[in-house]
């Protein structure tokens, strides 16, 4: 070997050193799995807990609740962007900066805020972990390149991230207006697959407005009312499916504490265990394929409740909810009887747990899914 080769394999030992010195370790592990469980839990401490106690200020004489919750949405970017600092173990002076990334690739990502955080935060707090104690200026350089970085990315890339999340909004729409059984089925399993991805089904079904209400307020026809108001239902169909689905499969790895986080809080916290092994999510998405159809065919379940609403599913109970509050307003076309609380209480969860215990079970014996699989860290 010649000194023209030694040189180059000198600066690739040199570049391989720095990186271990700094922690960096470009792997799927590391972003897919560490980065995107620890992005699930700060949605959880954040957005979806502000969520639940939104859901606690509709109580009477507990309206503060809902003073706090509404600090969620803002508190959400900043969480994420932390928690995967945290993940990444970065320095302390990198991890406080995420907060500022975590808010400009949320704000600017709309639907795609989530998946905006977790792609633009990671490469902000690598750069900000490479700078870390170079210099003696640190308190300076450190927080700049960290928030350099992931606010030029917020604004080149988030928007991109959210146009391109907003073409499922778009699927969705087109799928609206199908017969009920199609429609069903699509958007049940949809956006029900859209709340477990990092991105954010709610924001989906609030900006396409799949609410009875919502499409008053648009002044649609009376069947076009009929078709979003049903659609609406089939999401919150989809979307318990997942939480519900997941919450009950995973039981014996997770516990209580698992049936909670998952049946109130988020299915997108299985994320990491859907990247290891995605078999685990084969049953939960038939569960959907299943409910969607029964909510639009048989019990015709219709959301006037917020749009929002529908994407939520059973997280703070507020897919179910809105559906409840839509029966109370005096828009609502039908009057609410005993076979409409029977449908709202199988679709959003008796059936999810059964069918998804029924597909997991069939999943286990062919060996797809083993015990484990589904054990949130």
């Amino acid at each position: 070997m010649n000194n023209d080769q030694l040189v180059p394999q000198k600066e690739k030992n040199a570049f391989c050193r720095f990186l271990a010195r700094k922690d960096i370790v470009f792997s799927a592990k590391r972003y897919g799995i560490d980065a995107l469980g620890a992005m699930a839990l700060g949605l959880f401490g954040s957005l979806l807990i502000a969520t639940i106690f939104n859901a606690i200020g509709l109580i009477p004489f507990l309206s503060f609740f809902k003073t706090i919750g509404g600090y969620g949405a803002q508190a959400a970017g900043p969480a994420m962007a932390v928690a995967i600092a945290f993940a990444l173990k970065a320095p302390p002076l990198v991890m406080y900066s995420a907060a500022l990334v975590g808010l400009a690739a949320n704000t600017q990502g709309g639907a795609g805020g989530p998946l905006a955080v977790l792609l633009i935060a990671v490469v902000a707090i690598e750069c900000g972990k490479a700078v870390s104690k170079e210099t003696k200026v640190d308190i300076l350089v450190t927080p700049f390149v960290t928030v350099f970085v992931g606010g030029v990315l917020s604004i080149l890339i988030a928007p991109h991230i959210g146009t391109l999340v907003g073409f499922i909004g778009k699927f969705i729409g087109w799928a609206t207006f199908l017969q009920p059984f199609l429609m069903g089925l699509i958007i049940s399993v949809v956006v029900g697959v859209a709340l477990t991805l990092p991105i954010s089904s709610a924001a989906i079904c609030a900006a396409i407005g799949l609410s009875g209400v919502a499409a008053i307020a648009q002044g649609l026809s009376a069947d076009e009312i009929y078709g979003v108001a049903l659609a609406g239902g089939a999401a919150v169909a989809g979307c318990c499916a997942q939480m519900v689905g997941f919450a009950v499969i995973s039981f014996k790895d997770n516990r209580w504490g698992g049936l909670v986080s998952q049946g109130l809080g988020t299915s997108m916290l299985q994320m990491p265990n859907i990247i290891r092994n995605p078999r685990i999510w084969i049953a939960p998405t038939l569960a959907s394929a299943v409910t969607g159809p029964l909510a639009t065919c048989l019990f015709k379940m219709q959301m006037y409740g917020a749009a929002i609403n529908a994407g939520m599913g059973t997280c703070g109970l507020l897919g179910p909810i809105g559906i409840i509050l839509g029966w109370f307003d005096e828009r609502y076309p039908t009057t609410v009887g005993a076979l409409d609380w029977i449908g709202l209480i199988l679709i959003c969860f008796v059936l999810p747990a059964l069918l998804s215990l029924a597909f997991d079970a069939l999943m286990r014996r062919i060996g797809w899914v083993k015990e484990g699989d589904m054990k949130l860290d």
